[in-house]
Parts: C-alpha cells; sequence; structure tokens
C-alpha cells in the first residue's frame, strides 16, 4: 500500500521532505499546499506535484490523503494539525511543533483520540552515529556522565527577519532559543533523557527582534548530568556543538546544520585500554541525520501500524526545557517541572522579558 501525502507549506524546509517523500517507494506526494501562488507552482513543478491548494481546508477537503508533512511557521502548526485529524490523516510536523506546551498538549491530546499519529521533525536524533552514541550511554560503556554542553552558535542577519513573522513573538513564539537551540538540546535530551532544573538568561544584543537573539542555561538532568546550553543568532563561525563528559570518555559533535560519523568523537580517559576504548568504536556503514532517515522510520510505522519511534516522539521534553529557559530568565530563579506546570503563563505562551543591551537602549 502506498500512503499518500502532501506537503503545507513550501519553503526551504519543504525541499528536504519532499526530496525524502521521492526518496521512499512507500509515499508518494501528491499535493502542495502554499498561500503563496508563484511559491507553490514552482515548488510543485520541481517536483510534479499534480494537485495544488492555496488553504490546507482546501487541500483536506480535495484529497484522500493518508499524512501532512507541515512545513508553515510555527503558529500555524497546532489550528492545521487539529484541521488534519479531524479529516482523519496523520501529521508530521516540522519543529518548534507549537508555540506553547498547552498547544503541544492540545495537539497530543487530538492525535490520541483520534488514533492517529503525531511525529515531530528533530531530525538532530537520527543518524547511525547518534544512534550508537546513546546506546554506548544507555548501556554505560562509557561510565557514567557527568557534565554536558549544547552550543547552536549560528547567524542570522536582517534579511533573515524580513518576512513580517519572523523575529515577532505572535508568528515565531520565541526567538533564537526556541527556533534554533532547540535543536541541540532535544539532542543532548534525547542522549540523557529527562531535565529537572534549569537556571537562564536571555539576552537581546545586537538584533532589532522582539525576543532574545542570546540565550545562556544551566541545566540539571535527572541523571546529574550538569550542562550549559547557548543559543546565538550572532556568530560568524557557525557551529552546532553537543559535548558529553562522561567518567572513561569524552563524547563530541560539531557541525552545522546535520551530522554524520566523521563529526562525531569519542576521546578516550587516561588510564581506559585500547581495547575499551576500540570497542566504542563506530559503525563502519555510516547514514547520516536528516529527514530522509526521520521519515522512513515514520512510514515504517505507519505503515505496519505500530507505534511512533522515540526518533519523533518525546516532542514536550524539548519543549519543556525551552520554555523552562524563558520562564527562569523572566522570573530570575531555577525552574524545575513542579514550578513550571504550575507557571500557566508560560504553559499558555513564551512571551519573556528580555534584557536589551543594543546601544540607545
Amino acid at each position: 500500500m502506498t500512503l499518500k501525502a502532501a506537503i503545507v507549506g513550501t519553503g526551504a524546509v519543504a525541499h528536504l521532505h519532499a526530496q525524502a517523500v521521492i526518496a521512499d517507494p512507500r509515499v508518494e506526494l501528491v499535493a502542495a499546499c502554499d498561500c503563496s501562488a508563484e511559491r507553490r507552482e514552482a515548488f510543485a513543478d520541481r517536483y510534479d506535484v499534480v494537485s495544488r491548494y492555496a488553504t490546507i481546508t482546501e487541500l483536506l477537503a480535495g484529497e484522500q490523503l493518508d499524512v501532512v508533512i507541515l512545513c508553515t511557521p510555527p503558529d500555524l502548526h497546532c489550528e492545521q494539525t487539529l484541521a488534519a485529524f479531524a479529516a482523519g490523516v496523520h501529521v508530521i510536523c516540522e519543529k518548534p511543533p507549537a508555540l506553547s506546551l498547552a498547544e503541544l498538549d492540545k495537539m497530543q491530546a487530538a492525535a490520541d483520540a483520534a488514533g492517529l499519529a503525531l511525529a515531530i521533525v528533530f531530525q538532530q536524533r537520527t543518524g547511525s552515529a547518534a544512534a550508537h552514541v546513546k546506546h554506548l550511554l544507555d548501556s554505560g560503556s562509557l561510565g557514567r556522565p557527568l557534565l554536558a554542553q549544547s552550543q547552536t552558535l549560528w547567524l542570522r542577519l536582517d534579511d533573515y527577519y524580513a518576512a513580517d513573522w519572523r523575529g515577532t513573538w505572535d508568528g515565531e513564539g520565541g526567538g533564537t532559543t526556541l527556533g534554533h537551540g532547540i535543536h541541540q538540546m532535544d539532542l543532548l535530551a534525547h542522549l540523557l533523557g529527562d531535565w529537572a532544573e534549569v537556571d537562564a538568561r536571555l539576552w537581546r544584543l545586537a538584533r532589532d527582534i522582539e525576543m532574545e537573539d542570546v540565550s545562556t542555561a544551566t541545566i540539571r538532568f535527572a541523571n546529574g548530568v550538569v550542562a550549559t546550553a547557548v543559543s546565538s543568532v550572532l556568530s560568524p563561525r557557525e557551529t552546532s556543538y553537543v559535548r558529553i563528559d562522561t567518567e572513561l570518555a569524552t563524547v563530541e559533535v560539531e557541525h552545522l546544520y546535520g551530522h554524520s560519523g566523521h563529526d562525531w568523537h569519542i576521546t578516550p580517559a587516561r588510564g581506559v585500554s585500547e581495547k575499551q576504548s576500540a570497542s566504542w568504536a563506530f559503525p563502519a556503514k555510516d547514514e547520516p541525520s536528516g529527514h530522509g532517515p526521520l521519515l522512513r522510520a515514520v512510514i515504517d510505522a505507519l505503515s505496519t501500524g505500530s507505534p511512533l519511534p522515540d526518533l519523533v516522539t518525546h516532542a514536550r521534553r524539548p519543549l519543556e526545557l525551552v520554555t523552562a529557559i524563558y520562564a527562569s530568565a523572566t522570573r530570575g530563579r531555577p525552574i524545575t517541572h513542579e514550578t513550571l506546570d504550575a507557571d500557566d503563563r508560560f504553559r499558555l505562551a513564551l512571551r519573556a522579558e528580555v534584557q536589551d543591551l543594543r546601544p540607545g537602549h
């Protein structure tokens, strides 16, 4: 059985999804949807998509679909997801999955009620090297993890914020922490598990936007690991970096928007034998991270009727972590699960107080 898919929103990330769909014979891209006729037509022509729609309402009424892939701005995700579930259609949704925990909870509740899949795209979790490292950590082969870092140091200039929805609380829901840093923090949490406490600051140093262009945070994980997380859109040498120091080794990955085996390194501690460190070697067959393996994992589950894999679940954890950063920065104190759950302000929206250090402010 071939699953029929449609892509909603035909901006840059939609091309990655289209290429992943085309590469999988079990799914067919039958429709494209975008409010911009010019963008919609160019996208559909490029990928030989026959059916083309201006709104998701028209799409769902006009097609018999199995799955929609949402590549739209985050302020539309909740409404579009609920519409798809009402039409009996599975959803693959780009990150950030929603503007708030309340919206994400509503989306997941609708999925559960309809018996449909809600898969969230955090593609940094994918790839054979990441799976290998997760196995080493989970098995205890590297000893107890102790210290970690997450750095998302990117550069976004004024042209990036030219779109009317960018740089605003209403359109993006948050700044670089939500829009960019969430990728590396999600990978870190995928490897280390649940967080326990967050102590953070938000800064607006250079960009003329409503939200932060830099954030800094100290994160304590439930397993005792202490981590630092930095997110930025002000960094000329761009990098995405995750480091975990364990009792026996340092694990590192440095890349930009996607990693493969050669981006990962394991450095043994002094005193670790060559035989032991050799047992940590990465698999000879390497699959890079990306939308391809993520889509394949989703299609595997949908085709067999099995539960979604953890590559696309646990979406609440990274959004909780990001929400805790905004809450901590505004409240001026560490945030735990208990204090976050009791704070309806940040459960409903991430709007936070940002220290503005631009000249003249």
